[in-house]
């Protein structure tokens, strides 16, 4: 987004009357009147952007409440790429890796927030793993460590959902991680967020269980984008999930799961049985 893009939204917001919190902004993708759209939250206030969010949109001048909305996955990527094992409170006794250890989610898995995860007729060991996601603003191939913040959009709130007998028992994480609706994410993109040091928290209908910051992560964030971008192209709205803190454990149709992080917000959604 441009500075004069910036500026205007700035205006827009002082001029309804909105206090903006300073070098924080927030977007949503979301569908109202049929039509899906991108805008800039403010409280319960979503000013309206008309074009790509990775392309300089331009602010419409209208808005439309919160409520009025449904949210959906706040950007639509290319890929889905995510991190195992990158917090020492979930890695427990097995020695820390010497790279990141990386894995697909498709884009089709994701949801957004308020959505239901649908646990598969054949399912019965599914778990939440509440994670910070980065979300990248421009292409990014063969990108150094200290380069890699330049190449960030932002950040928003994943629950990498996961069945834990399906990644035991499979050749490949197919299944297990990647089937429709294993990828809950937003509610937001967070820009301007210090991304290194932010609490994640998960509750599972209101119990805490898992809470920890992301300056906790093995590999950081700048190392995660660098060596992905070895090995793949990233594009602007592509996702990478970092990883998640301590321990999972099951779910069950009807429980509820809220991903909260610093900044962000919470994501939250219910789980459903297939039909």
């Amino acid at each position: 987004m441009t500075r004069a893009t910036i500026l205007v939204l700035t205006w827009l917001l002082t001029s309804a009357g909105i206090e903006a919190q300073v070098g924080i902004t927030k977007y949503v993708r979301f569908s109202h009147a049929g039509q899906t759209s991108y805008g800039v939250l403010d409280g319960e206030t979503i000013n309206v952007l008309d074009g790509d969010l990775f392309a300089s949109p331009r602010p419409t001048g209208k808005t439309l409440q919160l409520a009025d909305v449904r949210l959906l996955p706040p950007c639509d990527p290319s890929k889905v790429i995510a991190v195992g094992l990158n917090y020492k409170s979930h890695l427990g006794e097995r020695p820390t890796p010497e790279y990141p250890g990386l894995f697909s989610k498709y884009p089709s898995s994701l949801v957004g927030h308020g959505d239901d995860i649908v646990t598969p007729p054949d399912s019965d060991n599914l778990h939440y793993e509440g994670e910070l996601v980065v979300v990248m603003g421009k292409k990014a191939k063969n990108v150094s460590v200290a380069d890699a913040p330049k190449y960030i959009f932002g950040v928003t709130a994943g629950n990498d959902v996961s069945e834990r007998n399906w990644q035991r028992a499979d050749l490949q994480w197919f299944r297990a991680k990647a089937s429709d609706t294993f990828g809950p994410v937003g509610p937001v993109i967070a820009q301007g967020l210090a991304y290194g040091d932010l609490m994640i928290q998960t509750r599972l209908n209101g119990e805490v269980v898992q809470k920890e910051s992301s300056k906790d992560l093995l590999y950081n964030i700048d190392e995660i984008v660098s060596y992905v971008s070895r090995y793949v192209t990233l594009l602007p709205g592509d996702l990478i999930f970092t990883g998640t803190p301590g321990s999972t454990k099951a779910m069950k149709a009807g429980d509820v799961v809220e991903v909260e992080i610093e900044g962000i917000g919470i994501l939250r959604n219910k789980v459903a049985s297939a039909r």
